[in-house]
C-alpha cells in the first residue's frame, strides 16, 4: 500500500520513513507528489495532524499521513506547543531549529524547573473524509539542558535530556533514540494500528 507522508520536514521524513520501513508500506513524501501545505490554525496537535493527513490526502487520492509534533515545557505552562516550530519568531529571531535551541535556552536560563514533554501525534486517514482516522500518540518526558549537547538528531534534540539515559537525544544513536523518542512511540503505535485496521 502507497502512503503519503503529509510533512515536508526533512528530519521528521528520515526519522519516520525508517520507523514505519518494517511495516513494507511505500511511504512517499508529500513534496515529490505536490507543492505546498495545509494550514495549521489549531490550538491541538491531534486538529493539526489531521487538517494535514486530509489535506494530503486530497491532493493525492492515497491514504496519508501527519505527524505534528512539539515541545511542551511545563514552567510555560505547556507551550509552545503546537507553535514549537516558530519558537523563536516571537524573540525576534528567524525560524530555525538553531534559534529556537537559543531562544528556550535563554528564556530558561534563571528558572530551576527544567521539566518538559515531546509529543508527537499521528493521524492516518485512508481518505480526505474519512470518518475514523486513525490516532497514535507517543509522549517522553525530558529535561531541559542548560547548553546543547550531541550533534544527531534536529529540532530540540540537543538540550533534551532523556532523564533515564542522562543524555540528550542528541546524543543517542539513531536506534536508541527511536526507541524512546515521542515520534518512536507514536510510530509504533501507529503500525499496530496499521495492521489492525488498514
Amino acid at each position: 500500500m502507497k502512503i503519503v507522508l503529509a510533512s515536508n520536514n526533512q528530519g521528521k521524513l528520515a526519522e519516520l520513513k525508517v520507523l514505519f520501513a518494517p511495516l513494507g508500506f511505500d511511504l512517499v513524501p508529500q513534496g515529490s507528489l505536490f507543492q505546498g501545505e495545509a494550514e495549521e490554525p489549531y490550538n491541538t496537535f491531534v486538529e493539526n495532524a489531521l487538517a494535514k493527513a486530509r489535506f494530503a490526502a486530497e491532493k493525492t487520492g492515497l491514504p496519508a499521513i501527519a505527524d505534528d509534533a512539539g515541545l511542551c515545557v511545563q514552567a510555560f505552562g505547556g507551550l509552545p506547543g503546537v507553535q514549537t516550530a516558530y519558537y523563536s519568531t516571537q524573540f525576534g529571531y528567524p525560524k530555525s531549529d538553531a534559534h529556537n535551541v537559543q531562544a528556550l535556552l535563554e528564556q530558561m536560563e534563571h528558572l530551576d524547573n527544567r521539566n518538559a514533554y515531546m509529543v508527537s501525534t499521528l493521524v492516518g486517514v485512508r481518505a480526505p473524509q474519512d470518518p475514523e482516522p486513525l490516532i497514535a500518540v507517543g509522549k517522553v518526558h525530558v529535561h531541559i539542558a542548560k547548553q546543547p549537547q550531541g550533534s544527531h538528531g534536529f529540532g530540540f534534540d540537543p538540550v533534551l535530556i532523556v532523564p533515564e539515559l542522562g543524555q540528550t537525544f542528541a546524543q543517542l544513536p539513531e536506534e536508541t533514540k527511536n526507541q524512546y523518542s515521542h515520534r518512536g512511540r507514536s510510530s509504533r503505535e501507529m503500525a499496530r494500528l496499521l495492521q489492525q485496521y488498514w
